[in-house]
């Protein structure tokens, strides 16, 4: 269960004090007296004080929503990011948080593919190998869909690898396969992946918490995928090259928020 705890208002802080003050004809208490007011005047700065407290128990607490506290938790936690080179909107700042504070790490195509969805990119990922002698043939190697998704090589060998398209998705019925090696080349082919990234990163103006800022955020935002590529070569195995392929752009992404 949520923690659960009182916030008193100025007026009951008022209330209290009346209390405690002496009896008799100098003391009223009566709602309209000078005392009262006076009374009722002093104790709304510890009403303000309870719902301060309250508010960094209820929301600064929170890296998901916090705001007065942002800067404390970015410092806490090497924030702002050099990869970040692009503006940020509060939202953007408090998932940029989040994100360092729960990140685990791996080296799988999920792993990377749900980085760049958390930040706002959708993309796929293809790798490469050499060409292997018994398994492949000299000519157009390619192949097309049969329908099945995903679709597995036929090979003894790559059974378990599925045939994909240019754009590192699962090939379709009909569609012609990407080229299953990079031909004849050097071993380290196999070091090189390609990032296709599909959707342009576009941050719309909103209002509440975690939304723009007025005078300060645009209505919209059109980011480069500078991030993306900082934050991939990051963590990418560290014998591995990234190529990162724009060809596939799109302008129907969508990031920190909806117009």
């Amino acid at each position: 269960m949520p923690d659960r705890h009182v916030t008193r208002s100025g007026d009951d802080y008022a209330e209290a004090l009346s209390q405690l003050l002496p009896q008799g004809q100098a003391w009223p208490r009566d709602e309209g007296s000078t005392l009262m007011k006076v009374v009722r005047g002093l104790s709304q700065i510890w009403g303000v004080v309870e719902a301060s407290a309250s508010k960094l128990l209820e929301v600064e607490s929170d890296p998901r929503i916090t705001l007065d506290l942002l800067p404390d938790w970015e410092r806490n936690w090497g924030l702002p990011d050099p990869c970040y080179k692009e503006l940020l909107t509060i939202g953007d700042r408090q998932k940029a948080l989040v994100q360092r504070m729960t990140i685990e790490g791996a080296q799988s195509r999920e792993f990377f593919i749900s980085v760049a969805s958390y930040i706002g990119y959708t993309i796929t990922i293809h790798e490469y190998r050499p060409f292997m002698v018994g398994v492949d043939r000299c000519g157009d190697n390619r192949v097309y869909g049969d329908g099945s998704l995903p679709m597995y090589s036929e090979t003894f060998v790559l059974g378990e690898i599925p045939v994909d398209n240019p754009r590192g998705v699962p090939v379709a019925l009909g569609e012609l396969s990407e080229w299953p090696n990079f031909g004849l080349g050097p071993d380290a082919n196999r070091h090189y992946w390609t990032v296709h990234v599909d959707q342009a990163r576009l941050t719309w103006f909103r209002c509440g918490g975690g939304g723009g800022q007025t005078g300060v955020d645009p209505h919209l935002r059109i980011g480069l995928a500078t991030d993306l590529e900082c934050l991939l070569n990051r963590w990418k195995p560290a014998h591995t090259q990234i190529i990162f392929d724009y060809s596939g752009l799109t302008n129907g992404g969508s990031m920190a928020g909806t117009p």
